[in-house]
Order: structure tokens, then sequence, then C-alpha cells
């Protein structure tokens, strides 16, 4: 069955290190929703934009990438027939029902998770 991804954008990530669980429960019952259905393969929450750190070919600097108003705070992998259905899945994402969030759905080319073979 065809991956999609789908990138979550907020004006923050609400995955700081000492976040509460009330805070994180929302979208922590999304996940745990999507587990149970059975169509999330995998999924990460990334931490607030300040502890990003910005490489480019001759530079490092602390902070993200591109300053915005709203960043990717995660994402998620979903197994779907078809885009449609995919796009129906992200739908529930808590984000969609923010002013300020919402989020993107991209099929995934290709790639996978990778073990360490050492």
């Amino acid at each position: 069955m065809p991956h999609f991804a789908i990138l979550i954008y907020a004006d923050e990530s609400l995955h700081a290190v000492d976040a509460a669980a009330a805070e994180l429960e929302e979208n922590d019952q999304h996940a745990r929703d999507l587990a149970v259905a059975g169509t999330m393969s995998l999924a990460y929450a990334l931490t607030p934009r300040a502890s990003a750190v910005s490489v480019r070919r001759d530079s490092t600097e602390p902070g993200p990438f591109v300053e915005a108003d709203q960043i990717v705070a995660g994402f998620y992998v979903v197994e779907a027939p078809d885009l449609d259905a995919a796009v129906a899945i992200a739908r529930l994402n808590p984000a969609v029902s923010t002013s300020t969030g919402g989020v993107e759905v991209r099929p995934v080319h290709s790639g996978g998770i990778t073990g360490n073979p050492g």
C-alpha cells in the first residue's frame, strides 16, 4: 500500500523537553487512534525551533533554517490506498482545527527506516 508523509505545521512545536502531558494529550490521542487503526507507520514530534541548528555550505548557525510564521512541528507516515484517503486521515490531525496550523500531505517516493549495519 502507498505511503504518505503528513507534515504538521504550527506556529511552534508543543514538544518542549519540559512539556506537560496535558499539553500533548490531544496530539498523543490522535497518534494512538492512528496506531490502533493500523495506518501509521512512524511518527516524530520535533522540539521547538529554538533547539534547531541550521547547517549550510559555509556555516553552522543556531536557529531554524528559515524564519517563518509556521514551522514543521512534526511528521508522520501513513499507509493509505490513495491520496484522497491520506488526506482524509490528515484532516483528523489536531493542527487542522487550529486557526494557525495545518498539515501537508505528500506521497512518499522511496526510502524507509534504515538500521545500523554494524
